[in-house]
């Protein structure tokens, strides 16, 4: 297999530390709001590459973190904390607010079929980690104390920058957005390990710590988080683009000069979704989510599908019409599919040449949409029967998790039911009788079905 490395900045042959067994780090979400869908692009890629390495046979372990304290508003220690102005804007405490956006995020992720990490941890859970690792830090004179609060000194370091091809001087102030001054450090560049002074006056998430009582930096968290659960040697640690410089830039400072040694051999960066303004941000107003694109009618997996068709380590732009082209295309498919006759034992000699074409472009960094050409090769194929296109379009489905085949039916008489309904309430509507619509869409919704009005008509999802 072979995978593009930033850290290298070329496509490397992947070799795991440890045969046959892969420790994936990614980075998980802050939850102080939504995730919106340019987040979950993000999880899709990680997602893929984790069902790849274990269709080639690895034993994957996967670890992501939920940052849950410390993610400041900017990416240079300034700003307020993430979960302190979420709190201020809902009236909630920080750890309702986690709580309740931990869980809509893994709705989401759920619903575009994004396996659940093996290990899952809480920044807040991990405090003794972090407090570990700032002690030794201090005491190799990696870091230092200043203004009430713990800083890593780049200056220790002969190669700061060796993930990306910053320059110090692109840090001076003003140079770029989010870098301000701060008078409590040596250099501007330096990153806070912990912080003890607030800018709230009633700061919820405090903890006693040798060097007061306060709470730790974004950065550290995931070093702590990795090297807690995954040990001193990571295979690949998995991100978006906008997280390598600087959070995975000052997580290799922190983790290797803890540790002694190089830390991670392969860095994985997800590109962003972009939108009519640029890159998808909750700061542009209305955050679009998987679960907003449900209500309005489409299939998550069509999000999916879309995210699919193009490269992870290219820019994609998302609009509803290049949605709607991506549901139409996605549901095409599944027909096709769907008309498959189940004929023939499997015919092990096609099986396998189909199989290994699609292994040489999963292996070839991912490069997923040239496995739906190979399912649409596979599709006109008339020398291939039909249990043997339906054992690999099952099989690539383990990677691709677009649901390709329906192993359950759904009942005819349900499926008649569903729509005499959907008939019915639409003359209600017709003849301005809302009470009755209403009526109609509650009963359904009380058996589980639950109807969404789109632009092509009123759609349906039976919730098991």
């Amino acid at each position: 297999m072979y995978i593009y490395n930033t850290l290298s900045r070329k496509k490397e042959e992947f070799k795991p530390i440890e045969e046959g067994k892969v420790g994936l780090y990614t980075c998980g979400p802050t939850v102080y709001h939504y995730a919106h869908i340019g987040n979950i692009r993000n999880y899709i890629g990680h997602d893929i590459l984790e069902k790849t390495l274990e269709y080639l046979g690895y034993k994957v372990t996967r670890v992501m973190n939920i940052t849950d304290v410390g993610h400041l508003t900017s990416d240079s220690d300034s700003g307020e904390d993430k979960m302190e102005v979420a709190k201020k804007r809902e009236g909630k405490s920080a750890y309702e607010i986690a709580e309740f956006y931990t869980k809509a995020f893994f709705d989401d992720f759920k619903k575009v079929n994004c396996d659940y990490p093996d290990i899952v941890s809480p920044a807040t859970q991990n405090i003794d980690m972090y407090i570990k690792i700032i002690e030794k830090l201090l005491e190799d004179g990696y870091a230092y104390k200043s203004g009430g609060n713990v800083y890593f000194d780049i200056s220790k370091l002969k190669d700061y920058y060796v993930l990306t091809n910053h320059k110090e001087d692109d840090m001076v102030v003003g140079a770029r957005e989010g870098v301000e001054e701060d008078d409590r450090k040596r250099n501007q560049a330096d990153f806070a390990l912990w912080f003890t002074v607030s800018k709230f006056e009633n700061h919820e998430m405090l903890w006693d710590s040798p060097f007061g009582r306060g709470y730790p930096g974004w950065h550290i968290e995931c070093s702590g988080i990795s090297i807690k659960y995954l040990g001193e040697y990571l295979d690949i640690h998995g991100g978006g683009v906008d997280n390598i410089f600087p959070h995975h830039t000052n997580e290799i400072a922190q983790s290797e000069s803890y540790l002694g040694h190089k830390w991670c051999n392969y860095w994985f960066h997800n590109e962003h979704l972009l939108d009519s303004s640029g890159k998808m941000s909750k700061s542009h107003g209305e955050i679009l989510t998987v679960s907003e694109l449900e209500r309005k009618g489409y299939n998550p997996l069509s999000f999916r599908f879309m995210c699919l068709n193009s490269h992870y380590r290219k820019q994609l732009v998302f609009s509803f019409e290049a949605l709607d082209q991506a549901e139409q295309t996605y549901n095409k498919l599944k027909s096709r599919i769907s008309n498959i006759e189940p004929t023939g034992d499997i015919e092990e000699d096609k099986y396998n040449s189909y199989n290994q074409r699609f292994i040489e472009e999963i292996s070839d960094d991912l490069n997923i949409s040239n496995t739906l050409t190979i399912i649409y090769d596979l599709l006109k194929d008339n020398e291939v029967n039909g249990n043997t296109k339906l054992k690999l379009i099952g099989d690539f489905d383990k990677v691709l998790s677009l649901d390709l085949i329906n192993h359950e039916e759904e009942d005819s008489e349900l499926v008649e039911y569903i729509q005499s309904k959907i008939e019915e309430r639409n003359n209600a509507k017709a003849n301005k009788d809302y009470a009755l619509a209403d009526q109609i869409r509650n009963e359904l919704l009380e058996k589980g079905i639950e109807l969404m009005d789109t632009r092509e008509g009123t759609k349906y999802k039976i919730n098991k």
